[in-house]
């Protein structure tokens, strides 16, 4: 009988276990306690530091039938995942419990939601892919909603879940088309069918704008964004981080999986799409944050045009049939990916320091003259919005200058430039927040709240993004790494 060597998926059979176990606590020993906070705690720290540790094995270990792949890169993103869910954890606790809401299910939910992701992350065949994002989007549906009182909460929900489902059916009238047109579930088996040409392109070219529209709903890039402002807006706080977050890597390893491992012989397709997509995510996410006043919203849009820069680094892999750059580009969007991961932490962190019971600090007002109530947290602020801005020595800029360089690589100047013009445009709301930080009087001065733990976590947030713009060599190494082994596979 054959050895199955299944250790790699132990996080997430951890993950399970740990879940039902908090459903358990949560039912028996009632929901006042805050052992479900401290279990949820644990639970995401350890499945991270298992992850971070996998990920340093080179190899790439196929498990259940070759439907879930334990690699560089997959473990690498779950880390991640899985070290944004531990942080927003931290930084909701204070706000949910004041809003009564810091229940086991918000936990049992955040946690479904991560072992989605890392199944989605994980998955090597279209079967895999769409269950993992399922397992996901389900558990935030339900988690946008969790704030029963709130109307906006329970509208936003209702947008998310209905917007949300029209993604999942065109991804997967996608991957049926593919299905049909290859006969396979299997991504390495979808890509030699493709490859040896023996297919109905025309099927294969409808399947890949399905799979691509699917794609851009899931990542919230323009013109299928229209559910992020008001699900970003609507939703409690420490959910509206837990959606921006670490999904966002769940969106990049379905774009390497799906349009990379599966469908590259298509490239020159899904590049001209991904182009379109880029270009409308960077113009309309930039110049419609200019005229917003809810913070929230305001960094909706924020994200639309960041997603646009994921896009820049997808679409400069393939030059002329040619793949010597593929590593570059896609590592570059990879490193891009987990600093912006980094950079939604904290500054959903800072919102969520600043509001308290029955206060919502959910309007550009709210932050006037922070550098005078708390001048270090001031500091923090503007250090993450000229992350965001692109303005150096942060980690935005080197992100924004390494998915540049592939995209000038690739040929496309013209494209650098549109970005380049876009990213000076997204200066200006990035720059007026540090504007009234600094030289406004407040209007709120209120002390402000957060245990010592979220203000520690949060110091350390602000931080890295410092260290890593300085001495981003070894996180970038690290993901062109990552791709190369996983590429290579």
């Amino acid at each position: 009988m054959q050895n199955i060597n299944l250790l790699p998926a132990l996080p997430e059979a951890i993950l399970l276990l740990m879940i039902l176990v908090i459903m358990m606590c949560d039912a028996f020993l009632g929901q006042t306690r805050k052992l479900n906070y401290v279990l949820a705690l644990i639970t995401s720290a350890a499945v991270s530091v298992l992850w971070a540790c996998n990920a340093a094995d080179p190899a790439s270990h196929y498990l259940f039938g070759n439907v879930f792949v334990a690699d560089p890169m997959s473990n690498l993103l779950k880390a991640f995942g899985g070290l944004a869910t531990f942080v927003t954890f931290i930084y909701g606790q204070k706000y949910l419990e004041a809003r009564g809401l810091a229940r086991g299910d918000f936990y049992v939910l955040s946690l479904f939601s991560l072992l989605g992701l890392s199944v989605m992350i994980s998955g090597n065949s279209f079967l895999t892919l769409y269950l993992g994002l399922e397992l996901m989007s389900l558990s935030l549906y339900a988690l946008a909603a969790v704030w029963r009182d709130s109307t906006n909460a329970t509208e936003s929900a209702m947008k998310y879940y209905v917007l949300g489902a029209l993604a999942s059916g065109f991804l997967l009238y996608g991957m049926s088309m593919m299905y049909g047109a290859t006969g396979s579930l299997e991504l390495a088996k979808v890509f030699e069918v493709i490859a040896s040409g023996a297919v109905n392109k025309i099927v294969l070219v409808f399947g890949v704008v399905f799979v691509v529209a699917g794609l851009a709903f899931k990542l919230g890039a323009a013109p299928f964004h229209m559910w992020v402002p008001d699900v970003y807006q609507g939703a409690p706080t420490p959910v509206t981080l837990l959606i921006g977050g670490a999904p966002k890597l769940g969106a990049f390893a379905l774009l390497l999986r799906l349009l990379v491992e599966g469908m590259l012989p298509l490239a020159i397709d899904w590049q001209q799409m991904l182009i379109i997509l880029a270009v409308l995510s960077l113009v309309i996410g930039n110049l419609t944050a200019i005229v917003q006043t809810n913070v929230k919203r305001l960094l909706a849009y924020s994200t639309i045009s960041h997603m646009g820069f994921v896009l820049l680094g997808m679409l400069s892999g393939v030059v002329g049939g040619k793949i010597d750059g593929i590593a570059d580009a896609y590592g570059s969007s990879l490193f891009y990916s987990v600093i912006y991961l980094l950079t939604t932490l904290g500054t959903f962190g800072i919102v969520l320091l600043l509001s308290r019971k029955g206060f919502e600090a959910e309007n550009l007002s709210d932050l006037k003259g922070l550098n005078q109530r708390s001048p270090w947290f001031a500091f923090v602020m503007l250090m993450l919005m000229f992350s965001l801005a692109g303005i150096p020595p942060l980690a935005g800029f080197y992100a924004k200058l390494a998915v540049l360089q592939a995209v000038i690589n690739a040929g496309m100047v013209w494209l650098a430039i549109v970005a380049v013009i876009a990213s000076l445009i997204g200066a200006f709301y990035y720059l007026r927040v540090v504007k009234l930080m600094y030289f406004d009087k407040p209007e709120d001065t209120n002390a402000l709240e957060g245990s010592s733990t979220m203000r520690f976590v949060l110091s350390l947030n602000g931080l890295a993004l410092l260290y890593l713009g300085l001495m981003p060599g070894s996180l970038m190494d690290w993901c062109l790494r990552t791709i190369k082994l996983t590429l290579a596979s």
